[in-house]
């Protein structure tokens, strides 16, 4: 098996969920498009029930916070690779966070995640949220495990 490429589009919601420290209603991550060692394409479908789902939309911080897991994904799945559990990680920064359009109920978002650095449980990212092709949202993260 390739290190590149592991694995090409994961819709299993029950065991995306497993890869999270969040639980039901609180996850913002339900597909995995892509995973590489360093990256992840990840996906959510806007639904009715999600936390952060106000007026038809999912609202800024719900957009952050799918940008969040998405990392997390990233992390869990490498842990689950290892036969390890997942450990809870914690938002360390975020920074240029820019939102250009907000997805509205139904609409599937789209999230690349690229690691920049990784070192001692700290992790950078670039991350870029589309949705239909067009970029809505991208930022940097820095994430931190906890020990």
């Amino acid at each position: 098996m390739s290190k590149d490429i592991i694995i090409n589009k994961f819709e299993d919601k029950d065991f995306i969920g497993g890869l999270l420290p969040q639980k039901f209603p609180f996850v913002m991550v339900d597909k995995m498009y892509d995973y590489t060692e360093t990256s992840i394409v990840s996906g959510f479908k806007i639904e009715a029930n999600a936390v952060f789902f106000q007026d038809g939309y999912l609202v800024e911080a719900g957009l952050i916070e799918h940008m969040a897991q998405s990392v997390a994904l990233h992390t869990g799945y490498q842990f689950y690779l290892r036969k390890e559990p997942a450990p809870t990680g914690y938002i360390g920064s975020i920074k240029n966070i820019q939102i250009k359009e907000l997805p509205k109920l139904n609409d599937e978002i789209i999230t690349t995640v690229s690691i920049l650095q990784g070192f001692a449980g700290i992790t950078l990212v670039d991350v870029v949220t589309r949705l239909n092709d067009v970029e809505i949202a991208k930022g940097q993260m820095k994430t931190v495990l906890a020990n």
